[in-house]
């Protein structure tokens, strides 16, 4: 009986946790369509689709989805024009954005990226792989939300500036700080060098790449866990 309770109130929670959770699906192969909005249903998620950027557009509008799924190679407007468009207006500033794409190239990647989009998925996709990121996604938004970040044994508290690691107590300068909170609102994200400049220092000084280095490294130092990657040439990522 213990086991059969176990079990319902995990699929309630599972139930809760896609309960309203609208999803777009843009992309130009109608199989890849078909398979991410089966497997999306089945989870609870309601769907829509659209099969090029014009009428990616259209839906986005009319349904305001949660989650939005953007090929990147689409006809009409490309993945990276809606994404821009999308981000542009207001309503969708805090919209989950996913790209899809059989480009696999660093470049396409970093563009991608700094036009907004939360995550990237290569093609081929697997069904699992591609379920796990979406909830990944929607977990790491909510905690976001809450504001205090918890990833692992690492506690991030931006209301009291205070970081835990394990039971230990950690202090970091502001900017250490804000740098720590912003690679880890989106955890396995590479931040571009100019991205962490325009959000961490913003116009208040002129501060170069030397400066990132040397406040990754003190981070690095201070928390005694190595939960900054560098990705050479192009910025960094937080994962544990």
């Amino acid at each position: 009986m213990p086991h059969i309770f176990l079990l319902g109130l995990r699929k309630l929670f599972q139930q809760m946790e896609t309960k309203a959770r609208k999803v777009l699906i843009a992309d130009d192969e109608p199989d890849i369509l078909e398979i991410l909005k089966y497997n999306l249903s089945n989870e609870g998620y309601e769907v829509f689709t659209a099969k090029d950027g014009d009428e990616a557009l259209e839906k986005a509008r009319r349904t305001q989805p949660d989650l939005i799924i953007l090929d990147v190679m689409m006809p009409r407007k490309t993945g990276v024009e809606v994404c821009q468009l999308l981000r542009a207006q207001a309503a969708f500033k805090e919209t989950l954005i996913i790209f899809l794409t059989a480009v696999n190239d660093e470049g396409t990647q970093i563009k991608g990226l700094e036009t907004g989009a939360d995550d990237y998925i290569s093609k081929p996709i697997s069904p699992k792989v591609f379920l796990s990121r979406v909830k990944s996604l929607f977990r790491r938004h909510i905690k976001n939300n809450t504001r205090i970040l918890t990833i692992d044994h690492v506690t991030i508290d931006p209301e009291r500036y205070i970081i835990k690691v394990g039971e230990k107590e950690v202090v970091l300068a502001k900017k250490e700080f804000e740098l720590l909170y912003l690679l880890a609102l989106k955890p396995g994200r590479v931040f571009l060098r100019n991205e962490i400049l325009n959000q961490v220092w913003g116009n208040e000084v002129i501060v170069g790449d030397r400066t990132i280095d040397v406040h990754i490294r003190k981070i690095r130092q201070k928390l005694g866990v190595d939960c900054i990657t560098t990705v050479k040439g192009v910025g960094y990522k937080f994962e544990l």
